[in-house]
This record gives C-alpha cells, sequence and structure tokens, in this order.
C-alpha cells in the first residue's frame, strides 16, 4: 500500500526543516517564518540500488583551462576570473534597487553585439518595461542587438525550460528573478524554499545538458545574504554580490564564490543617467573629494584580488557623552580589530583614547576585510588624537602586531605603484626584519619611510607638531 505524503514544516529564511509547527526557527533564530510543505514519500529500498559502475581517471591526465565567454564589460570579466564558461552558473545578489536588472541588461545587450544569443527572462518586469529601461540607457540604438537578444516575461519553469529545449542556439541565458520563478509539480507558492530550490534545479540541470550560460538574480535579505536555501549557493558555480551605498554613486561587484576564478577579485561602476559605466582608475574616484591638512585622515595602500586600490581613512574623537561606555563607530572596516587596536596604542604607545568616542570610517563605502590596513587605521586615530594633519602626500599600509611591531604585507610592490601613480611622494611601509628579506624597489620620484614599531609612528606626528 502506497504511502501517503507526509507534511513538514519548512524555514522560509535559511530552508531548516521541523516535523511540526514552532514560532521561532532555531537555526536562523527568525520568528514566523515555517510554512507547512508536503514531502512526497521516497521509493520503498530494494536489495540492489544500481547495476552502473564508476568511471574513473587519474589526477595527473591532461586538462585545458575551461573556455571563455567575453562580455565586453572589462571589470565584469575581471571578477568571473576571464568571463563567462559555457555550461556554468552564476548567481548574482544584490539589494533592491542597487543596479543588479541595469547591469545584466546592459551585459546581455553586450553580448548580443558580440553575435552571442542570449535570452533575458523577467519574472518581475513586463516586456514593455524591460524596452523602456533599454531606451532609457540607451541600449537599442543597435541593430544587431535586437536581433540576437529575446526577452520574455515569465515566472513559469516548464515554459522556459520547453523553449529553451526546442530553441538551442542560446549562449547565454539571465533569469530575473530566481525567487520569482514557480515549478508546477512543487505545491508552494513562489519565492518559498521548495521553490527557489526545485526551479534552481530544474534550470541548473538543463544549463549543463544544453552547455548554455546560465545567471540567476537573486534577492537578498535584510541581513545582506542571499534569499531562499543556502543549498543554492552550493549548486551553482559562482556567486556574486553587487553592493554599494545609494548616496554614492559607485558600485562594487564582488565574487563570493568562484570555481573558474579567484574569490578576491572586485569590480568597480558608477551609476549614470545612461546605466552603470566602468570604473578602470577606482582610485581617483575613492579619492575625488578628499581634502588634505585635515585631522583625523589618511590614505591606505590596498589590495583588492590583484587591483591595487588607495582609499581614505577617517577618524574622529570625542569626549564620552554620559556614564556608559564609550562609543565605537565603524564604517568598512572591522569593529574588532579598531578596539584591538585602541589597546595597542593605549598599552604600547601610551596614547590613552580609552574614555574617548571613536568614529572610523573608510570614505566612499568600500568594505576593508585585509589586515594591511592597520597603519592607516592608527594614523588616522594618531591625527585626530594629536590634532596634526597626515602628510598629504603619503600613503600608509602594513600590519600591528600585539606588540606594537608594524608586520609586512604581501605585495608591497603593487601597493607602491598605484600610490605613484596616483601622484604621492612618500610611502610609510614596515621595515624589513632581515637582510634576507625582499628589497621593495620604489618607483622613480617616491621617498620611502620604513618603520618597525607602532611608536616610531606616533613619533612621525608629534615630531611634526613640535617642529
Amino acid at each position: 500500500m502506497a504511502k501517503k505524503p507526509t507534511a513538514r514544516f519548512v524555514c522560509q529564511s535559511c530552508g531548516a526543516v521541523y516535523s511540526k509547527w514552532v514560532g521561532k526557527c532555531e537555526a536562523c533564530g527568525e520568528w514566523n517564518t515555517l510554512v507547512e510543505e508536503t514531502s512526497e514519500p521516497t521509493a520503498r529500498k530494494t536489495g540492489k540500488l544500481s547495476t552502473g559502475r564508476l568511471q574513473t581517471v587519474r589526477l595527473d591526465g591532461e586538462a585545458k583551462p575551461p573556455p571563455r565567454i567575453t562580455t565586453s564589460i572589462a571589470e565584469l570579466d575581471r571578477v568571473l576570473g576571464g568571463g563567462l564558461v559555457p555550461a556554468s552558473v552564476v548567481l548574482v545578489g544584490g539589494d533592491p534597487g542597487i543596479g543588479k536588472s541595469t547591469l545584466m541588461l546592459q551585459t546581455t545587450c553586450a553580448l548580443a553585439r558580440s553575435g552571442h544569443k542570449v535570452l533575458y527572462v523577467s519574472g518581475e518586469e513586463s516586456v514593455d518595461q524591460i524596452r523602456i529601461r533599454a531606451q532609457r540607457l540607451e541600449l537599442d540604438r543597435d541593430s544587431k542587438t535586437l536581433d540576437s537578444l529575446d526577452l520574455a516575461a515569465s515566472i513559469n519553469v516548464g515554459d522556459i525550460v520547453g523553449s529553451l529545449e526546442n530553441d538551442r542556439s542560446h549562449t547565454v541565458v539571465v533569469i530575473d528573478s530566481i525567487q520569482t520563478m514557480w515549478l508546477e509539480s512543487v505545491e508552494s507558492s513562489p519565492g518559498s524554499v521548495a521553490q527557489v530550490r526545485a526551479s534552481a534545479f530544474e534550470l541548473i540541470r538543463l544549463a549543463k545538458t544544453l552547455g548554455f550560460a546560465l545567471i540567476l538574480i537573486g534577492h537578498v535579505t535584510k541581513e545582506g545574504s542571499l534569499a531562499g536555501p543556502r543549498v543554492l549557493e552550493h549548486m551553482v558555480d559562482a556567486v556574486m554580490y553587487f553592493e554599494g551605498d545609494r548616496g554614492h554613486q559607485f558600485r562594487i561587484l564582488r565574487a563570493a564564490k568562484n570555481r573558474f576564478g579567484a574569490t578576491d577579485e572586485i569590480g568597480v561602476f558608477a551609476m549614470t543617467d545612461t546605466g552603470l559605466t566602468e570604473v578602470p582608475n577606482p582610485s581617483a574616484l575613492f579619492l575625488a573629494e578628499r581634502r588634505g591638512n585635515i585631522a583625523g585622515s589618511a590614505v591606505f595602500a590596498g589590495l583588492e584580488g590583484t587591483r591595487p586600490v588607495l582609499l581614505e581613512v577617517q577618524a574622529l574623537l570625542s569626549p564620552k557623552a554620559g556614564d556608559g561606555a564609550p562609543r565605537r563607530a565603524v564604517v568598512g572596516w572591522d569593529t574588532s580589530r579598531l578596539n584591538m587596536l585602541l589597546a595597542v596604542l593605549d598599552a604600547r604607545c601610551g596614547l590613552k583614547l580609552a574614555n574617548m568616542d571613536v568614529h572610523l570610517n573608510v570614505a566612499g563605502g568600500l568594505r576593508v576585510n585585509e589586515p594591511a590596513a592597520d597603519m592607516a587605521v592608527a594614523a588616522a586615530l594618531i591625527s585626530a588624537a594629536t590634532g596634526q594633519p597626515a602628510s598629504s602626500t603619503a600613503a600608509y599600509f602594513g600590519e600591528v602586531g600585539l606588540s606594537g611591531e608594524i608586520r609586512q604585507v604581501s605585495q608591497a610592490d603593487l601597493r607602491l605603484k598605484e600610490v605613484a601613480k596616483l601622484g604621492f611622494v612618500e610611502a610609510i611601509l614596515p621595515r624589513r626584519v632581515s637582510a634576507a628579506s625582499a628589497r621593495v624597489k620604489p618607483p622613480a620620484g617616491l621617498k620611502l619611510r620604513e618603520i618597525g614599531h607602532l611608536t616610531d609612528l606616533v613619533g612621525l606626528f608629534t615630531e611634526t607638531s613640535a617642529g
């Protein structure tokens, strides 16, 4: 006798499964996110699972790099690792209105101009709305683009799969968005964990079978992670986040996962009236509004993947308000690392900031994750504490240890080249610990000042102030 389908409760935020309804999901902590779904019974087990055999190969066999489909958008190709890989799946997430659909529409038009057959399927907008946006972005001026780009407005995965199986000429397919897709065989509404998982599985299976590159646009939660089941990120080949502050014109495309490239690359775009434009020199953009001779500011020579980037670090100190704990407000950096740096300045350098409110900001909205920013942050804090502005022609990089020592960081040559290219004349960097250490060769016209301890950095500001 066949078993009846069993009921289960699935969290729509994280995908956790429960046998009965509860108000709070223990996995993610969200309230009232459990929805009842039916689970089809599995087939009865037999003594023998399969008669097939695995085909094994040796690790030392020949393997060629995967072919690439260049999008003609250099910043996007950089993050992808050189372009789209046929039969690969890319998941792009970002806040509402950040420009995900605009970026994908510009990408599909660029691919179509290169002669690729592209399908853009929207589950959120009508075809007329897409046409209006294309006209506003001036993407419809080339008739060749219109011939190679197919638009469709649908949420039915069955219709999409059937159309792609009948017409196998498409090279790239864009789904906007995966949370709006609906599969008839799944008894739940679009956007539910079951629908997102099942719809993504069918589309990914088809992409692997037919060999086209699939781009899925995904929504994000209020915490900034991709909405839907976590397994969705494991199913795809690359996960990219499109981020940025709406108060600024630039947007950052960052890879969080990439099976065919690096995960520390970024692409920089600027939002304009005619859509997203590439920013080949982001350092100039981030430092465009910088004002010199102001205490509490220092320039950090950072590295994002293979790209050097100069950023302005700003610090503001004010007396603690009230009897509570001092405030630590940080934008674009790690709060725990700021607390560590404040403790080192206090214990090793005698800089008493324990009773001060500290506000730290990486100007421009880019988030810095590498420890090499310690020196620039320390310089901004020391400058704010002493009231002595940092040199407007100097850039800083180096990691700070708990004993106050300045440690070496990677790719110093790349950082120095970017510092010199932007017109800076001095770089403050870690001192070589031994004669065997690699000697950094500065570009012509750039002066290097090597320091070994945080007290030496404090001395730079106190000597200038005394002078």
